[in-house]
């Protein structure tokens, strides 16, 4: 292995004398490089190879070329690149085809190896790198759209491009991405030859003679294409992503016509369509060929009619198909209309009338979906219509009896129509409910209870709670108690609580820290209560959260009080404890706070 390593380092002589020579590099640099490219040649030339150390040569090579690249634009030398910097280039190639021999179902390593292609300017070699990662990962559309892409934008090869798309549809036949692709690949070529023929014939040359092939410029090639794949690919949103593509092309209007006349014969039954088809309205003016509205009431009053006209097709649609999802797709479309910020007031209040009309009808017919329901209330609630929003929320809750957000939505009705039957919804609310979904509930009402009741039914409902939610979801609601306990009554009340709990599991370890954050807080901090703290914290979390045994050692040191004299014992005890990567970092966290850099 020695002599085959020497004999790798003898190689790079010529381009180290060179870049000495040249003054790129100094002596003691050639030295290091040598010394560093030894070792990463040990690396892999080992019998028992590692993925890691081929990367990091990579990134080693990468890296001084980087800094040859530096150094040359600071003393403006360009020469001898054939003898400097495609020597190291060819040495990576190497380098990566040993790895992606070896490691040929890694396909980050793959795309390192194409990243480093292109980015110096190895356009022949990568040809043949993406020849053989597809050859192996022929099963991933994505690489072969990268290929595809690549020797259509870099290499300018139109054909090889199409090649790829046609082998690659062979392999993924039912991939919607590949037909997207490959349609937006042959309109793309499509344009670039029609801007070609334009140039030409501005500059009076004879094009009978270039090759611009009818069927290609006008787009037939894309509308075969189109054609092939929506007869084996169903759906609306497939054929939707198809005219939203040609739509990026001026000349392909025809296509376009054809896309939509197709789409609406094929798909009338799909909500997709009908969302396509009003909002399509929004980009037609009202009179075709006429001036634009330059005022801005003028400008409104045409957005509104196209609104009008958008929502004259989803009052079809919702006719001809009466769904939940066509009716999610019309209030959508009400809702992103009336966020649409405006400076005229009558047009939003127009907005606002459609969108609650929308609402309004939808409920009637029973297709309003959960979330839509929240969506109408908060509407609602924004616009000070406090009576509609009741009736809405206590209709809601009818229909989702067993849904925790409409009970939710209801009692913030309540609460900001300051009624006095609050409580008693809470009550309701828990007996509909299945108690592993009611924190939300539990916590609301709580919050709710501190700025309207008093302290000790805020405590009681704690109290229930905590009866009645068992597990993790406890533990949220044991860290919001011992807040509310410190916020209403003080260190005492907070530490009464804590002593209430400290036995009922589980806890979290922001339960423990919010007590040791009270004592430090009061005038007289008892090292005495923080051990107490400390010693309950680490009984749950010591085997693995490093900091808390750091924290203890630094308040022994630090407070008045505290036993410099315990830290090695508590040392002790946490490398006993703590498993695994915890005690790697203890130890080194450890050992910066005793150099005194933590």
């Amino acid at each position: 292995m020695a002599e085959i390593i020497q004999e790798r380092i003898e190689d790079r002589l010529p381009e180290l004398e060179q870049l000495k020579r040249i003054g790129l590099f100094s002596h003691a640099e050639i030295k290091a490089i040598i010394k560093k490219a030894s070792e990463l040649e040990y690396r892999i030339q080992r019998r028992a190879l590692c993925k890691e150390d081929f990367i990091n040569y990579v990134q080693y090579e990468v890296n001084l070329l980087e800094l040859i690249q530096r150094r040359r634009a600071r003393i403006g030398y360009s020469f001898k690149k054939e003898e400097i910097e495609s020597s190291i280039v060819h040495r990576v190639h190497g380098v990566f085809r040993r790895a992606s021999a070896k490691w040929k179902d890694d396909v980050q390593l793959w795309l390192s190896y194409v990243v480093f292609c292109k980015k110096w300017a190895t356009k022949p070699q990568l040809s043949k790198v993406f020849s053989a990662m597809l050859a192996i990962h022929s099963n991933k559309p994505a690489l072969w759209i990268m290929a595809a892409k690549w020797e259509m934008e870099d290499r300018l090869s139109s054909e090889s491009a199409r090649q790829l798309f046609l082998r690659a549809l062979r392999f993924h036949p039912q991939c919607p991405k590949l037909y997207q692709e490959y349609f937006r690949m042959e309109l793309m070529h499509a344009e670039k030859l029609r801007k070609e023929k334009q140039e030409f014939e501005k500059a009076k040359m004879d094009v009978e003679n270039l090759d611009y092939p009818e069927e290609i410029l006008t787009g037939e090639l894309a509308r075969i294409i189109y054609k092939n794949s929506v007869s084996i690919i169903k759906g609306a949103e497939f054929h939707v992503s198809l005219l939203s593509i040609a739509q990026l092309f001026d000349f392909a209007k025809d296509l376009q016509g054809e896309i939509y006349e197709d789409l609406q014969a094929m798909h009338t039954d799909d909500p997709l369509t009908w969302d396509y088809v009003a909002r399509r309205e929004l980009e037609i003016q009202s009179q075709p060929g006429g001036e634009p509205p330059v005022t801005k009431q003028a400008k409104a009053e045409e957005v509104g009619r196209r609104e009008e006209r958008c929502c004259a097709v989803y009052e079809e649609a919702v006719k001809t198909l009466p769904t939940e999802a066509m009716w999610k797709c019309y209030i959508s479309f009400c809702l992103e209309r009336f966020a649409k910020k405006t400076n005229s007031q009558f047009l939003r209040g127009k907005r606002l009338e459609r969108t609650t009309t929308a609402f309004r009808k939808a409920h009637e017919l029973k297709l309003l979906p959960e979330f839509l329901y929240k969506q109408w209330i908060e509407l609602l609630l924004r616009q000070d219509f406090l009576e509609e929003a009741l009736q809405v929320a206590v209709a809601g809750t009818e229909l989702f009896r067993d849904s925790v957000m409409m009970w939710q939505v209801k009692l913030q009705v309540l609460v900001k129509a300051q009624s006095p039957d609050v409580a008693m919804l809470f009550e309701d609310a828990f007996v509909c409910l299945k108690p592993q979904v009611c924190l939300p509930l539990w916590i609301s009402w709580a919050e709710w209870s501190e700025g309207a009741q008093s302290q000790e039914d805020t405590e009681a409902i704690y109290k229930k709670a905590l009866l009645a939610v068992k597990g993790a979801d406890s533990v949220t609601l044991k860290d919001k108690y011992l807040d509310w306990a410190y916020r209403s009554g003080g260190y005492k009340k907070a530490r009464a609580v804590f002593k209430s709990l400290q036995e009922s599991r589980p806890f979290s370890v922001d339960f423990f820290r919010k007590m040791i954050q009270f004592e430090k807080e009061q005038e007289s901090c008892k090292m005495v209560n923080l051990r107490e703290y400390y010693e309950r914290a680490l009984r749950e979390f010591g085997s693995a959260d490093s900091d808390l045994w750091m924290d203890y050692i630094k308040e022994e040191l630090n407070h008045p009080l505290g036993r410099p004299e315990n830290c090695g014992q508590i040392h002790w005890r946490a490398m006993k404890m703590l498993q695994g990567e915890s005690a790697d970092v203890f130890v080194a966290k450890h050992a910066m706070h005793q150099a005194g850099h933590l």
